[in-house]
């Protein structure tokens, strides 16, 4: 699977320490937790695994409307994020690699929607990277 490159593979690793010595085992808890929060489209349980200070970026490539800024703060991501379509009958959300680490990817009739990385440190979700630039999708599309 291609990779989707996200802003989280430019940090440097000096000023995110907890990111870079988490094991991959805990930031896949973490992120199992949020993706199953993101599903279930439950604002107060994104909230519980948000930093309160997370934030979130949405990468459009200008092809859809979308958040300009960074959303930023437990309350306004979490809002942000169960506006996705998750939880949808016609969408499904799928827990998958994604840039090496537990991500989600969003699918409908097969074609992502949106791919989902996360920056964990600790218990709780410190950053949320949203691809929906439908031209940094085709790759992850399934017949």
């Amino acid at each position: 699977m291609t990779e989707v490159r996200t802003p989280a593979e430019m940090l440097d690793e000096r000023r995110h320490p907890l990111m870079t010595r988490l094991p991959p085992a805990s930031h896949d808890r973490v992120a199992r937790r949020f993706a199953a929060a993101c599903a279930r489209g439950d604002t107060a349980a994104l909230k519980a695994v948000l930093t309160a200070e997370a934030t979130v970026v949405s990468d459009t490539g200008g092809k859809l409307r979308a958040a300009v800024r960074p959303t930023r703060g437990a309350d306004a991501s979490a809002r942000f994020l169960t506006a996705l379509p998750t939880g949808q009958p016609d969408t499904t959300t799928t827990v998958e690699p994604v840039n090496g680490r537990t991500g989600l990817v969003l699918r409908r009739a097969g074609q992502a929607v949106a791919v989902v990385s996360v920056t964990v440190t600790g218990t709780e979700v410190a950053a949320v990277w949203i691809v929906l630039n439908p031209d940094k999708l085709r790759r992850w599309h399934r017949p």
